[in-house]
């Protein structure tokens, strides 16, 4: 493991940018899709899998971590990496998503956020200094500030209430990461689809300053349009030497649109939960293979790729899958989704090596509005 934590920008074509995160674990190629592990696990794959496809670095989940099996454990164990058998790095997220989930269950203030579990009504409470504390028990190599994030819609009011809060948060995240050579902290731009609040908080983050850059706050109900907008004006106040990461997103038009925009990193649950429930992620759009039309078809969801998921099952058989509740079905359209999803981000890092991304880009888009035209 070395002692180094940086980004190396290596091309740009427009504003997508072709990159390197640069780990004690490893490198990170850019733009990255981060796979879902919220308890240690990426829903239906075993982690050998996940690394076939492609992805360089998985999600683990901050709060659910803390609950079940607990920080102090996971360290005793030999720390997150060790525990679930994954030796490339991981992302942890603090905890300010479900701050925001639970808040039928939680109350904030100025220390922190004071909680039940939603396993069993214990109480806890997160402040910046416990999330930091518990994810560097976890070992993970890429940690982030605690924030409070808000849901879509929400007043300006609120709006710059949470995104201040955020930042002293921030502070306090950043005093608390200390030194941790070859682990980053980055730090989360929030203010809704405000840009004045996102610029200001971009700004704040910058001068407290991290080795990455989150925006947070976004794919919470305010669809697309206005997310890609609100990047649109965030992600150059962010620092250009640094890696860029839009949070919780998304579809494979997101992510595309959203590199289109300047974004280097992303993670979201969509593959693995749509597989569950029926849906495939595929070069020629969204199938739902719970759909009758599928019953009799014989071909795989696309015979050229190079995952068995997508390339040795028919879509009759996953079809029969799903319709009976079978969890090899889910099994089989998590890992279809998650394989699509890093070629995809290969396609687009190959572009932008290239000088083609713009071409891809178009090409990608028509090939999703044409479909499967034998379908």
């Amino acid at each position: 493991m070395t002692k180094y934590f940086g980004f190396t920008l290596l091309r740009k074509h427009g504003l997508a940018r072709r990159g390197i995160v640069h780990t004690g674990r490893g490198d990170i190629r850019t733009p990255a899709f981060m796979p879902v592990g919220t308890v240690g696990t990426v829903k239906g794959l075993y982690l050998n899998q996940v690394k076939e496809t492609g992805a360089d670095i998985i999600l683990g989940n901050t709060y659910h971590l803390m609950l079940r099996p607990g920080a102090e454990q996971v360290a005793k164990l030999g720390g997150l990496h060790k525990f679930i058998g994954w030796e490339g790095p991981i992302l942890t997220d603090s905890g300010g998503f479900q701050i925001m989930s639970l808040s039928k269950i939680r109350k904030i203030k100025e220390t922190g956020a004071t909680f039940q579990s939603h396993i069993d009504g214990r109480k806890f409470e997160l402040t910046p200094e416990r999330a930091m504390e518990i994810q560097r028990l976890l070992g993970s190599d890429i940690q982030m500030q605690l924030d409070q994030c808000l849901e879509f819609p929400h007043s300006e009011k609120d709006a710059e209430k949470a995104m201040e809060l955020s930042l002293r948060w921030a502070a306090r995240s950043r005093e608390a990461f200390g030194s941790q050579p070859g682990r980053g902290n980055f730090g989360i731009v929030q203010g809704g689809t405000n840009e004045r609040l996102r610029l200001k908080s971009a700004d704040g983050l910058r001068q407290i300053g991290f080795e990455g850059y989150a925006i947070g706050g976004l794919a919470v109900g305010e669809g697309q349009k206005l997310m890609l907008q609100t990047i649109e004006f965030t992600a150059p106040a962010l620092p250009e030497d640094h890696p860029r990461y839009l949070m919780g997103v998304g579809t494979p038009e997101d992510l595309l649109e959203s590199v289109a925009r300047g974004i280097d990193m992303f993670d979201c649950v969509m593959p693995t939960r749509s597989g569950r429930h029926g849906q495939a992620f595929t070069r020629f759009g969204r199938i739902n293979l719970r759909n009758a039309k599928h019953a009799d078809d014989p071909r795989p969801l696309d015979a050229e790729h190079s995952c068995p998921a997508l390339s040795q099952y028919s879509r009759a058989y996953l079809h029969h899958l799903m319709r009976s509740g079978e969890l090899l079905g889910m099994m089989l359209l998590s890992w279809a989704n998650i394989a699509y999803y890093q070629s995809l981000m290969q396609g687009i890092r190959d572009a932008i090596d290239a000088g083609t991304f713009e071409d891809f880009r178009a090409a990608t888009h028509e090939q999703w509005k044409r479909g499967d035209v034998a379908a």
